[in-house]
Order: C-alpha cells, then structure tokens, then sequence
C-alpha cells in the first residue's frame, strides 16, 4: 500500500518534471508582446501557418502553437472591435497575427523551390507561386513581424460554422463559390483567406453584393479602432504607429 508520504514524494517529482517540460511548450514572450486570449479569450483563433490548412500545406517555421500573439495595443484595439462586434452576435476570427523572421524566410524558399502542386495552386490559380512576391502577396519584410499586424475575418455566430477543412479532400479554389471551395467557419468574403488573386482585393468588383457588404462591414469595424486595410487583401489589416523591429521569436502556446 502507498503511504501518504510516498503519495507527497509522487507529487513532488511530478511537479518538478512539469517544471522542466512547461519551458519548452510556453512561451515567454519578448516586453510589449501579449497573448491575444489573454486580453479577450471570446475572439475565435485560427491560426492557419501552425497547422496543414495553409498555402504550404504544412506548419510553416516559427509556429509551434497555434496562437495569436500581438503587440498589446494591437490586443486591446482587437478586444473592442470584438465587443462591438458581440453586439451584432458576430466574432472576429484570427487567421495570423505576429509572424516570426523564420517564417518569411520560409515562405520565400518555398516560393522558389520549382514545384507546385495542385493543393497550392488553389490559393493562386491564376500565375505561379514564384510570383507572390513580385506581385506583393507575400512580402520579404512582412509586418506581422513586428506584431502590429493581422489577418482576420467575420464569423456570423447565429450560423452553423460546423464544416471543417478536410486535408483529404480535392478543393475548388480559392476564388470559387464558398459551397465548393475549402470551409472557413465564417463569413462569406467572396474569397478564401490567403487568396493571392484580383478577387481577393479589398475592393474587387467581381464579387456579388452581399460579399461586398461583409467586406465593407469588417473595414469599418476594424477603422473604428484605427486599424488601416490593405488594399491586395480584405483579411490583412495594420495598426499605424504600433510598428517597431521585426522579431524571429518562435510562437509556443500561452502559460
């Protein structure tokens, strides 16, 4: 039988061992930085280049978790747009937010690796994936690095948000009507996240009026805040005057 000092000795060794393994999943994270669920746990992540469901098709270098991790103006200015928002019974959800160094640097040898499969191509139907850069759909200097910019959408919360991306599954692209092309669990945009195509800009005119209307709706919550939209993306957005240095930290999840 385990006497009760036996049971405190277990107790401290399984102690001491988490002590050794938390600082290899958490993050300590650089002064300025924060946790995006530690300033509003109600704003829905998603966060694309931790997992498979992405332009590369796999976890992208620098994400070892799938968290959102912002400048904590950024967080803040986030959580009142989502307060806004809660009041239309809508969420934002986050699609990446601080991107390290490593990760650009990723994207670009991926880029210019000479291959491309179909899977890739349902992000960029229209040219080759070498030309996301010259084109300015992914750029050599990004800023996500310095944690003051964002991707995101809508998420309509009295709809059925259920389907979920299925690897195994042959997509349409990411131009296509959203029943064929892969689900996002949000609004309909008129494009999927990350669509390097004329219709993923802001202000395209190929799409129907409902989708104009998302996009517009999300603009100007997000401008109420003092957040400014790039024009090549209706998910991208930045907040002027909160960038400073890139940085190359890894993302690990939150204490």
């Amino acid at each position: 039988m385990t006497s009760e000092r036996d049971l405190v000795k277990i107790v401290v060794i399984i102690v001491a061992v988490l002590g050794l393994v938390s600082p290899v999943l958490a993050l300590d994270l650089p002064g300025g930085f924060a946790f995006l669920r530690d300033i509003d746990p109600t704003i829905i992540q998603d966060i694309r280049y931790a997992g498979a469901n992405n332009f590369m098709g796999r976890p992208i270098a620098g994400y070892g978790a799938a968290e959102c991790v912002v400048k904590r103006e950024v967080g803040l200015r986030l959580k009142a747009v989502q307060q806004e928002l809660a009041r239309q019974k809508l969420s934002l959800k986050m699609f990446d937010c601080y991107r390290p160094v490593r990760a650009v640097a990723d994207m670009v040898a991926w880029s210019k690796n000479g291959t491309e499969t179909a899977a890739e191509r349902r992000y960029n139907p229209a040219f080759s994936k070498a030309d996301l850069f010259r084109l300015g759909y992914i750029a050599t200097h990004s800023g996500h690095s310095t944690g003051a910019a964002v991707d995101l959408t809508l998420v309509d919360l009295t709809a059925d948000n259920s389907l979920k991306f299925d690897p195994a599954k042959d997509y349409a692209d990411c131009t296509a009507p959203v029943a064929v092309r892969a689900p996002e669990g949000s609004v309909d945009m008129g494009t999927g996240y990350d669509c390097s195509d004329a219709k993923g800009h802001t202000a395209a005119s190929a799409i129907t009026p409902a989708q104009k209307r998302w996009r517009a709706r999300l603009v100007a919550a997000m401008a109420e805040q003092g957040f400014a939209n790039y024009s090549k993306e209706w998910w991208h957005f930045s907040l002027p005057g909160a960038a400073g240095p890139a940085y190359d930290f890894p993302i690990g999840r939150a204490r």
